[in-house]
């Protein structure tokens, strides 16, 4: 049989347990509730060479190496001899001055995987896994003229096109195709181009 101060502190332990429990079982739900987005899958197949040229970025999810980017961003991708790509991202910063990165790519996969890894660190730092990032081709439109980039974790986005302002009703599809592969949409960061 409990006394008097026995009960009280039960109950309060009783209580706690019960909240804990509660808090578990709603969060669960919430975990149930909200579906995690599918596995984001790239396209079945890129040409590498049409793919070479200058791109303009249209819009992005914003990242910590592109803070100083203010306006005209802009990516070249050149083919090499030993079929690597070399890769020059290029924008103006808030000083009026242009910076560029030069990076190299190489694809993963087969000849026409849409899956590729960039690396911006020295070439003697290639051999660590970690200073590859995934360059993955999701959506691109059959004349090679709007593309959206992004990697597994959809942590990174990219939107470029040829030309500095795209169509607006491709670039609009564009947006819807990306919204059910699981993008939020509300993340995405509209680039300047000041031309």
């Amino acid at each position: 049989m409990l006394n008097h101060v026995q009960a009280p502190k039960i109950m309060k332990y009783t209580l706690a347990a019960t909240a804990l429990a509660l808090s578990a079982t709603f969060s669960h739900a919430a975990d149930v509730a909200t579906p995690s987005p599918p596995v984001l899958t790239p396209i079945s197949s890129l040409d590498v060479a049409r793919y070479m040229g200058n791109w303009y970025e249209l819009a992005k999810f914003p990242n910590r190496f592109q803070k100083q980017c203010v306006s005209d961003t802009r990516a070249q991708y050149n083919a090499q001899p030993d079929g690597t790509v070399q890769v020059i991202n290029r924008c103006r910063q808030a000083n009026g001055e242009m910076t560029q990165a030069v990076g190299v790519a190489r694809q993963i996969g087969e000849k026409n995987s849409p899956k590729l890894q960039v690396r911006f660190a020295p070439a003697w730092l290639s051999f660590i896994p970690a200073v590859w990032g995934d360059y993955w081709v999701i959506d691109i439109d059959p004349a090679y003229q709007l593309v959206a980039v992004s990697e597994p974790k959809r942590e990174y986005l990219w939107i470029l096109s040829r030309v500095s302002k795209a169509d607006p009703a491709a670039y609009e599809a564009l947006l819807g195709r990306l919204a059910r592969m699981g993008f939020d949409l509300n993340r995405l960061e509209v680039s300047k181009q000041g031309d």
